[in-house]
């Protein structure tokens, strides 16, 4: 028998790699965590069915959402880097729920930062106070690069989603030409995402040095990431070491590149995994020089405030709010149809 909260909701990060799910119960007009659980994405068919292994029948939900990577168009996903269809509809249906929400990773992990405390950041530059209402910007490398930015709509801040990934990386130093050009020689394509994600580290060390092989070379790009980054904070390769210097200066670039087209006056945000993973070497200044090297703005970036956000639980409580405003706007809806069916009735 499926129990029944006060009100509750479900919430989801999806990754290529893994998806998080948590259940919220609403108390107060905000979620509180009442479970979450990690599970493999490659190892589910759909979304439906880690969905019900989650609930396991045993909890009745008011709505959910649901972080994806890629765009959501008519309530769609074209997930990049997961395999799964998802639609909003199929999975309202699945879940027994009047609305289910599909929005992009990186806007579920915008809504989720502005609930997060100040000890849940890491300041990388101080610049000037965040400016009142202004926009802010959030990059995230992982499975993939992801961006977004904050907006103010009058009333609250509204998240974008972007797929900022998907554009033509630019380099900016003459190492950087040279990478470019060693990455078109075997890529149909270079974006953002094939430097600035997990299978990029790969590709900067195999360009640095090719004759250097470490065991996870053997595998996939993506699962280098985390032994060249592991050996470049311990020292234990100098070719690690190189190669995550190069990948956070180009790094601190695009970051810069957004907070421009955005005019992130409210500030910059680094979310995901590997900003985590490098924070000390993030820490040490050339993700700063990188990002205001563009003259002749570089007095304006050196005002942007930069944060690295130390939860990574941003996306799936971001997910859980949005969650809470579906629910909310079925509620009202079925109020406003009760009143109407009453006023009638008149």
């Amino acid at each position: 028998m499926a129990v029944r909260t006060k009100a509750a909701v479900l919430a989801g990060d999806i990754g290529g790699t893994k998806t998080h799910l948590g259940l919220y119960r609403v108390e107060g007009g905000a979620p509180a965590l009442l479970r979450d659980k990690l599970y493999a994405t490659r190892e589910f068919k759909t979304l439906e069915e880690v969905a019900r292994d989650f609930l396991s029948g045993a909890w009745a939900i008011d709505a959910a959402c649901f972080g994806v990577p890629g765009p959501v168009i008519g309530g769609v996903s074209h997930a990049t880097n997961v395999h799964w269809t998802m639609e909003e509809r199929a999975l309202a249906r699945a879940l027994g729920v009047p609305g289910a929400r599909l929005i992009n990773d990186l806007e579920a992990t915008a809504y989720g930062m502005l609930h997060l405390q100040e000890s849940e950041m890491a300041v990388l530059q101080r610049g000037e106070p965040p400016a009142s209402r202004a926009p802010i910007a959030v990059i995230a490398a992982g499975t993939g690069l992801g961006e977004a930015m904050l907006f103010w709509d009058g009333t609250r801040y509204h998240a974008s989603p972007s797929e900022g990934g998907a554009a033509d990386f630019a380099p900016r130093t003459e190492q950087e030409i040279q990478l470019l050009h060693f990455l078109k020689q075997r890529l149909p394509r270079v974006s953002c995402e094939e430097v600035f994600s997990g299978r990029g580290f790969r590709r900067v060390h195999e360009f640095l040095d090719p004759a250097i092989r470490h065991p996870s070379f053997e595998g996939d790009a993506s699962d280098s990431a985390r032994e060249i980054t592991q050996h470049a904070l311990a020292g234990t390769c100098a070719s690690c070491v190189h190669a995550l210097d190069l990948w956070i200066d180009a790094f601190g670039s695009e970051a810069g590149n957004l907070a421009l087209r955005v005019l992130a006056y409210g500030g910059v945000y680094l979310a995901g995994g590997i900003a985590l993973k490098i924070l000390p070497k993030l820490q040490q200044g050339s993700f700063i020089r990188s990002f205001s090297d563009k003259a002749p703005l570089h007095s304006v970036l050196t005002r942007i405030p930069i944060f690295v956000i130390l939860n990574e639980d941003a996306p799936l409580l971001g997910a859980a709010y949005e969650a809470l405003a579906v629910a909310r706007a079925h509620a009202d809806i079925l109020s406003r149809n009760t009143l109407f069916r009453v006023s009638g009735a008149i």
